[in-house]
C-alpha cells in the first residue's frame, strides 16, 4: 500500500529513555536483523514512511553509545536525553514535542515494540481527522503507533507540569480506534524470554 496521497505534514517521536533493567541490556540495541537494531529499524522504517522529523528520547548511556556506533544517522533525526527517569513518560514526550515546528501530526512509538507497519500508519493517518488521538485495536485490544493531532501537541507544549500521567491526560481529548489485522501491535518485548519469541536468536 502507497502512502503518496498522504500530506506529509508529520513526525514521530520513539521513547527509548527506560533502564531496560529485566532485559538486562538497553533493548535499543537488540538486533532486529543483520543489518539493524531496534532503534535503527525503528527510525528507518519512519522516515521511509514519510517523516519529516523522527525525535529520540532516552537516556545519558544509550544516547553516547548511538552516537558513537551509527554512523549513517539522518539529519532528520534529533536524539534529547531525558535526565529524569524517574519521571512519568509525559516528561518525555514533552522534550519531543517542545523540538517540533509546524507538525500537524505526530506519532508516538515505543522502542520495546520494533515492529512498524506501514499499513497500520497509513490506516492511523486515514482517520487522522475523526479524533485528536487515535491508536490500533486489534481483537478488541488498544496497541501502538499512536497518533496525536496539532491540538495535543500543542496542549502538551502549553503545560507547565511536567510530571503528569500520560494516559490521563491523553483522555480528556475525543479518540477513535482504528481496526487492523495486525496482532504486533500489541507487542512489548521487555525480557530475554520475549525477544527470543520473535527473534531466533
Amino acid at each position: 500500500m502507497q502512502n503518496n496521497k498522504i500530506k506529509k505534514e508529520f513526525s514521530a517521536i520513539i521513547l527509548a529513555a527506560g533502564k531496560s533493567s529485566r532485559m538486562g541490556m538497553p533493548k535499543s540495541f537488540l538486533k532486529y536483523n543483520e543489518q539493524e537494531t531496534f532503534i535503527e529499524h525503528i527510525i528507518n522504517e519512519y522516515l521511509e514512511f514519510g517523516c519529516k522529523q523522527v525525535i529520540i528520547i532516552t537516556n545519558a548511556i544509550d544516547a553516547k553509545w548511538f552516537i558513537e556506533n551509527v554512523h549513517d544517522f539522518s539529519e532528520k533525526n534529533k536524539i534529547l536525553i531525558n535526565h529524569h527517569l524517574e519521571w512519568h513518560r509525559f516528561f518525555s514526550l514533552k522534550m519531543a514535542i517542545e523540538k517540533i515546528i509546524n507538525e500537524e501530526y505526530v506519532f508516538v512509538h515505543n522502542v520495546d515494540n520494533p515492529f512498524v507497519n506501514i499499513d497500520v500508519l497509513i490506516e492511523l493517518m486515514t482517520n487522522r481527522m475523526e479524533a485528536d488521538y487515535i491508536y490500533p485495536e486489534f481483537n478488541g485490544k488498544g496497541g501502538h503507533p499512536i497518533l496525536l493531532s496539532r491540538k495535543i501537541i500543542n496542549d502538551v507544549r502549553s503545560t507547565l507540569e511536567d510530571q503528569v500521567h500520560f494516559k490521563d491526560f491523553l483522555n480528556r481529548y475525543p479518540k477513535i480506534k482504528v481496526k487492523v489485522d495486525d496482532e504486533k501491535i500489541l507487542t512489548n518485548i521487555n525480557t530475554l524470554e520475549e525477544y527470543k519469541r520473535y527473534f531466533n536468536s
